[in-house]
């Protein structure tokens, strides 16, 4: 039943037969093909910091670094190197193999904070940590500049499916995203792209999100799946919290549909209970973000201690580099 290669040729029908399975069957599916691809007692640690903060001009729906909400975030110009590089080296001290650098801009501009940002990278890869950016959309010869300077990933999520995305955004289109996708594989860079659950989409939007993400010609090699994290004054700030089980059921299909990919548990952790989050692994998810002042970019998350603390509860280990590029 299980996929023992990888398919880029699923079906709408076939993703919806897999996300519709009886729950228990469905984590046990996707435990199965977790443990033939993947070690079920590793979890990569990534850090992920806001190197730039607020003041972005898109209109997502959901992000609180968004100016035309009154949402009381604290804009911040971009961090001076050396101090990213210092958070850098704590993270990878603290068990991180992953760093992450997030910029609210709306695209990548040919300017001084882009020189600057290709600094950072140089500097935190020689660390030895994966690094990844997101920074919002780029052009080809961004992302070779990118490439050059040691970038491992980029993040650049397509947030819905097409058909539900314009009740989300309306300042960049879905092919824009696809296109930035497109610009990142094509410069060698390793692609990170999932989405949101929890914005008044159905499943069937979810289902199309699958199928978008698990049909293109390579997958993504990292898929992050996100619970909205509400945030007030934006215009989604009041929806109800996602059901824990309709995060599970995403995690478990994305885990079969795209056996090879870092599955990751990201935004809404800070919601959910140890136990939670111990099904979300069991079904095959296999990364997590932290950050060392308990935040998601502008939104409430687990410390890096918290997590220790549940990963020795839950016996798992995090992974080195190492074993992440094995």
């Amino acid at each position: 039943m299980q996929p023992e290669t990888i398919r880029t040729d699923w079906t709408p029908d076939e993703i919806e037969a897999i996300y519709n399975r009886p729950l228990l069957q469905l984590i046990y599916d996707a435990s199965t093909v977790h443990r033939q691809w993947h070690d079920p007692e590793r979890i990569q640690v990534c850090t992920l910091l806001s190197i730039k903060t607020g003041g972005c001009p898109e209109d997502c729906a959901y992000c609180g670094q968004a100016a035309r909400y009154q949402t009381g975030i604290n804009v911040k110009a971009l961090m001076k190197k050396d101090d990213v590089v210092a958070i850098a080296r704590r993270a990878r001290e603290g068990g991180s193999s992953r760093f992450c650098m997030a910029a609210a801009w709306r695209e990548v501009k040919d300017n001084r904070d882009f020189d600057r940002v290709l600094e950072m990278v140089t500097e935190v890869a020689a660390l030895g940590l994966e690094v990844c950016c997101t920074l919002g959309m780029l052009t080809e010869t961004q992302a070779e500049k990118l490439k050059a300077a040691g970038l491992y990933a980029y993040n650049h999520n397509l947030d819905s499916s097409a058909k539900y995305y314009e009740q989300i955004i309306t300042t960049r289109t879905y092919d824009d995203r696809l296109h930035t996708v497109d610009h990142v594989r094509k410069a060698g860079i390793s692609v990170c792209c999932g989405g949101i659950i929890g914005l008044g989409e159905t499943r069937e939007n979810r289902i199309q999100m699958l199928h978008t993400l698990s049909t293109m010609p390579e997958h993504p090699e990292s898929v992050p799946v996100n619970a909205l994290a509400r945030v007030q004054g934006t215009p989604l700030g009041d929806m109800k919290k996602v059901d824990t089980w309709e995060m599970v059921r995403m995690i478990a299909t994305a885990r079969i549909l795209m056996p090879k990919a870092m599955v990751r548990l990201s935004a809404g952790r800070m919601e959910m209970s140890e136990y939670e989050q111990a099904f979300c692994f069991m079904a095959g998810a296999n990364s997590i973000f932290t950050n060392e002042n308990g935040e998601l970019l502008v939104t409430p998350n687990p410390g890096m201690s918290q997590d220790r603390e549940m990963m020795e509860v839950l016996g798992l280990k995090a992974l080195v580099k190492e074993e992440v590029n094995a």
